[in-house]
């Protein structure tokens, strides 16, 4: 997994990019109207249920909009809200605040969306062993807060990108001749480039899974589509040798059967890409 060093650079060049985006030569509409030395208060208002996140990544968005703004936080990241409730308020400049606003708000309803949905999987999964994953399924371009929006919710974050950890999935193995070839091949691909990085190989079979298991070396094993039976069968077999994961159109609907089945994780793409984002909306005071 990626450093918290290279998880904060990551953000840092999502706030940039934004803003470089959004404002480009300046805030037009703000700058006719309003006076460059106006002052202003505004407030985080929540319109609709759910776990709230985004709050520490706002600061940061203000702060790099207008180191003098000022934010009192009522309510912190991950914790639920209800309709009417106020999170923070920022003061300082108007046409500082106005500046962040949209940017503030865009990050904020969509990270709130998935700490939610998260947070569903997460209270369903309670009394088992099994933790919700994430995916690469994300957005372009502002990955690093979705998942820190799953961690939010009460999550756990899979590999960031395809630089942290091996992943050898249905593809990787087909064109590498088979199983134990891929295998094979990217230890000695590791070893010959000095990468220390987890392996997790996808398995669509029980035969596959007996396959699998002949390497040593092996992090996890992802059961993809597998039923709740083979998906028992496969948690025996596996045993203590290393990781289960279990993937593939899971849902709200299944998570906790394929919990019970044992696996030690459930990875679901639908945390980030299946989400509506929660009404937020800041006004000024």
């Amino acid at each position: 997994m990626i450093s918290e060093k290279q998880f904060e650079k990551e953000l840092d060049i999502i706030i940039s990019n934004a803003v470089r985006e959004d404002v480009g030569g300046g805030d037009y509409s703000s700058l006719a109207c309003i006076p460059e030395s106006a002052q202003g208060k505004a407030k985080l208002l929540v319109k609709e249920d759910g776990i709230i996140a985004g709050v520490e990544f706002a600061k940061k968005i203000f702060k790099y909009v207008d180191v003098n703004l000022h934010i009192e936080t009522l309510i912190s990241d991950g914790e639920e809200v209800k309709y009417g409730d106020i999170i923070f308020y920022v003061s300082g400049s108007s046409l500082s605040i106005l500046k962040a606003e949209r940017l503030v708000l865009n990050a904020m309803q969509r990270m709130s969306a998935i700490a939610t949905k998260t947070n569903k999987f997460s209270q369903l999964l309670e009394g088992t062993k099994t933790k919700i994953l994430d995916t690469r399924k994300t957005t372009p371009g502002i990955r690093a807060i979705e998942k820190c929006a799953v961690k939010i919710g009460g999550g756990e974050n899979h590999r960031f990108a395809l630089y942290d950890m091996i992943m050898l999935k249905d593809n990787h193995i087909d064109f590498a001749g088979g199983i134990t070839k891929a295998i094979k091949k990217t230890k000695q691909y590791l070893d010959e480039n000095l990468l220390d990085l987890k392996i997790i190989v996808e398995a669509r079979s029980l035969e596959e899974i007996k396959e699998i298991l002949k390497s040593d070396g092996i992090h996890r094993i992802l059961i993809d589509n597998f039923n709740y039976e083979d998906t028992r069968k496969a948690v025996a077999l596996i045993g203590d040798k290393c990781q289960s994961e279990s993937s593939g159109g899971i849902t709200l609907e299944t998570a906790r059967k394929y919990a019970e089945c044992g696996v030690n994780y459930i990875s679901s793409g639908a945390l980030t890409h299946s989400i509506y984002n929660m009404d937020l909306s800041l006004k000024a005071v």
